[in-house]
C-alpha cells in the first residue's frame, strides 16, 4: 500500500466523487496519435479510478463520459466512442458484478443508439442487486439539459394537478433531477489543466470541493487520486457559515 494511502483518514472520505475526464485527446497528439487512441487509453484510468474508489469504500463515484455538446465531434470520433462504450461495459459488466459495483446512467439515453442503449440496459440490470460502490455514467448528459428536464416535468406535474406551485421547494426540484437518488458530491476532480465545470452537475456541484490537476486522464492512476482526497481532507468544509461556528462549543 502506497505512503499517500496510508495518509488518509479513512472516517473522512467524501462520500460521493464527481469527476471531468478530460485530456484524452491531446494526451494522443502529443504522442502523433489520433483522438480515439487517447479514448481507449482513458478506458485503463476509469478501471483503475474505479478500483481505488471501491478499495477505500467511497459511496458514488460519478464520471462524465460523453456530454451532449460532444455530440457536435468528427461522426468518426463520435461512433468510435459509442463502440467503444460498448464493448468496454461488454468487457467490465462481469468485473463489476464480482466486485459488487452496481452501475447507473445519467443523461438523455434516447440519443444513444439502439446497440448502445441495450447494451447499457443489460448491465444495469445485471449490476442492480450490488450494494458496494454506485458507478454513475453521465453519457448525453449536461446539467442545463437536466435542469430544463426538471423544470419542464414539473411543470406537466403542475398542469396535470398533481403538484401546486406552493408546493414546490428545493425538494421538489432535487426529485426531479437525474440524480436524485444520490448525495451531492463533495469533491469534484478535473484532469488536463482545465479549470471550469463545463456544464457538469451544475445543481448538485453548489458546495463540491474542486480539484483541478494538470495531470491527463490517460495518466490518472490511484496516486492521483489519493492526492485529490487529501487535498479534500485539508479544507475546511463551511457550507456558507464562518470557521467560529463550525469549531465545537466546550462545556
Amino acid at each position: 500500500m502506497s505512503a499517500l494511502h496510508e495518509k488518509i483518514d479513512k472516517s473522512r472520505l467524501p462520500r460521493h466523487i464527481a469527476i471531468i475526464m478530460d485530456g484524452n485527446g491531446r494526451w494522443a497528439r502529443e504522442k502523433g496519435e489520433d483522438r480515439l487512441f487517447g479514448h481507449y487509453h482513458g478506458v485503463e484510468s476509469v478501471r483503475d479510478i474505479v478500483e481505488g474508489c471501491a478499495e477505500l469504500g467511497i459511496e458514488y463515484l460519478t464520471l462524465y463520459a460523453f456530454s451532449t455538446e460532444n455530440w457536435d465531434r468528427p461522426e468518426y470520433e463520435v461512433v468510435g466512442l459509442m463502440e467503444l462504450l460498448v464493448s468496454t461495459i461488454r468487457k467490465e459488466v462481469e468485473s463489476l458484478n464480482k466486485n459488487n459495483i452496481r452501475l447507473h446512467v445519467i443523461g438523455d439515453m434516447s440519443m444513444l443508439p439502439d446497440y448502445a442503449r441495450n447494451e447499457l440496459n443489460e448491465a444495469l440490470e445485471i449490476t442492480k442487486n450490488n450494494t458496494g460502490l454506485n458507478l454513475v455514467m453521465a453519457l448525453s448528459y449536461s446539467g442545463r439539459w437536466e435542469l430544463l428536464n426538471a423544470v419542464k416535468n414539473i411543470a406537466h406535474a403542475v398542469k396535470q394537478g398533481k403538484l401546486t406551485v406552493e408546493a414546490i421547494d428545493q425538494d421538489t426540484l432535487q426529485h426531479y433531477l437525474c440524480t436524485s437518488e444520490f448525495p451531492d458530491p463533495e469533491l469534484m476532480i478535473r484532469t488536463s489543466g482545465e479549470y471550469r465545470i463545463s456544464n457538469f452537475l451544475l445543481y448538485q456541484l453548489a458546495y463540491a470541493e474542486l480539484y483541478f490537476t494538470n495531470v491527463r486522464w490517460p495518466d490518472f492512476r490511484k496516486e492521483n487520486l489519493y492526492e485529490a482526497i487529501l487535498d479534500f481532507q485539508q479544507r475546511e468544509r463551511r457550507f456558507g457559515k464562518t470557521s467560529e461556528q463550525l469549531l465545537p462549543v466546550n462545556g
